[in-house]
């Protein structure tokens, strides 16, 4: 089997254009749309399975973006708005197409906060908690959940299919020794890399530099930095960007919508 590995979004909490900022970044975005960055998330395919991970406030632009028409379940890395704000677009989806609840895996501490943020859509999502280190098994796709540096209870996903393995971490500063242990050696590392310059919050974000460091660390085969917000500390152009991370080896931007094969 193989699957594709589809990244909805590569932005961080404000988006690129911010609509409150006048950086190089953002204006080269408001110029060339085709350099925006909605707000992290991605989607799995395995032919037989659609995955949801995270659901952004961009959810509904970036599923009509890659025609993304069917929605399984749902697998939450943590709950912080960005990363959970779109979860209502998913409403008349079932209401009018599905026809039954989607399972959602919470992390165990978010359950009552989805219940309080969401008290209308109980009919629509089947709330579930995951379980670090547990093995869900979707189909021949293998997905566990393991502890990242955030500040919350937050987990990044390993993803096996097939002898080919693929961490997704869009929010952490380096990694628990316990997880590093487990992704090591991945073919693909898909990680935060939120700040270009100082990196405001190294308990909860990773800089550019600091994510090249965890790929090298854990000998991932590849490191795709995401989760970008390139006007925070030092605001840069994506093509100032692209030089920047091209004098590494192994190691690219994320964009919206690529596709990974795994």
């Amino acid at each position: 089997m193989e699957a594709t590995f589809i990244l909805l979004g590569t932005g961080a909490g404000p988006g690129l254009p911010s609509f409150f900022c006048d950086c190089v970044g953002c204006r080269e975005a408001r110029s060339n749309p085709e350099l925006a960055r909605t707000r992290s998330g991605a989607f799995i395919d395995t032919g037989d399975s659609k995955i949801l991970i995270d659901a952004s406030p961009d959810l509904r632009r970036q599923l009509i973006r890659e025609n993304i028409t069917q929605v399984d379940c749902i697998f939450m890395t943590h709950w912080h708005y960005d990363h959970f704000g779109g979860l209502g677009e998913l409403e008349y989806y079932v209401k009018l197409a599905r026809n039954a609840a989607i399972p959602i895996f919470l992390p165990p501490s978010a359950v009552k906060q989805f219940a309080d943020a969401f008290p209308n859509l109980t009919e629509i999502f089947a709330v579930k908690s995951w379980e670090f280190s547990k093995q869900y098994c979707l189909g021949e796709l293998h997905l566990t959940p393991l502890p990242a540096n955030h500040g919350i209870e937050t987990a990044g996903f390993l993803l096996e299919s097939t002898g080919n393995r693929l961490a997704y971490y869009p929010d952490t500063a380096g990694l628990p020794e316990a997880s590093a242990a487990k992704v090591r050696g991945v073919d693909w590392l898909i990680c935060d890399a939120t700040f270009h310059g100082e990196n405001w919050f190294p308990h909860a974000h990773m800089s550019i530099e600091q994510a090249v460091d965890l790929g090298n660390q854990i000998r991932a085969k590849k490191t795709v930095i995401t989760h970008l917000a390139i006007h925070y500390s030092q605001p840069v152009t994506t093509n100032q960007l692209a030089e920047e991370v091209a004098s590494y080896e192994n190691v690219c931007v994320a964009y919206d919508g690529m596709r990974i094969k795994f």
